[in-house]
């Protein structure tokens, strides 16, 4: 298997878990969180703030406004006409084009799919599942209070989404951006995985 993995997915659905199970089949690398960290290190960004530039974009309109000020905090675009934003935006897609130059490998999440775009050996996935799945796992997988579950899960949906329309200009669950569209919740993760590999081929 010779191919870029690049996986988007709903909070909840599985599709960390789903990647790194593909990660360890083909036996390549997986990015995720590490992703963040590996562009922290290399830019000289505090690692923070690249968790923060996704769990902020919570309101687009908001957002976008909040991600034009730069680390000066006011409307002076500073280093070469960037805002902080999108400054840890590059400096992130340059990691996501490292990693894909080295070889075959899975990448969770960061608009990977738009950044690898002009690849030709990438394979973009969307892992998607039913609330009532996605609310079982958020409460037994990450322990999270199940009176608040809900409003958690759409929260980070929206955060993911208003993130990838602010970087990309597209809709994040426009299922025709991606290859294959997985339902965790009608088939399992195992299953999942096998219907990926199938795809993929050995």
């Amino acid at each position: 298997m010779d191919k870029i993995i690049t996986i988007g997915r709903q909070y909840g659905s599985g599709g960390h878990v789903i990647g790194k199970m593909i990660a360890e089949h083909y036996d390549i690398p997986f990015y995720d969180n590490e992703l963040i960290s590996k562009a922290a290190k290399e830019s000289g960004f505090a690692e923070e703030t690249f968790e923060n530039a996704e769990k902020n974009a919570t309101n687009s309109l908001l957002y976008s406004l909040a991600m034009g000020i730069n680390v000066y905090g006011n409307q002076d675009f500073g280093f070469s006409g960037l805002s902080l934003d999108d400054r840890i935006f590059m400096a992130q897609s340059d990691v996501i084009r490292n990693v894909a130059e080295a070889g075959p490998c899975v990448i969770v999440g960061r608009c990977a799919d738009y950044v690898l775009k002009e690849r030709t050996d990438v394979v973009n996935l969307f892992i998607k599942a039913s609330m009532d799945y996605r609310l079982k796992r958020v409460v037994e997988e990450y322990g999270e209070d199940p009176k608040k579950a809900g409003d958690l899960i759409l929260k980070n949906d929206k955060r993911r989404s208003n993130y990838y329309k602010y970087h990309v200009g597209e809709r994040w669950t426009d299922l025709s951006n991606y290859d294959l569209v997985i339902r965790s919740d009608i088939m399992g993760m195992d299953n999942a995985v096998k219907a990926i590999v199938t795809y993929l081929g050995d």
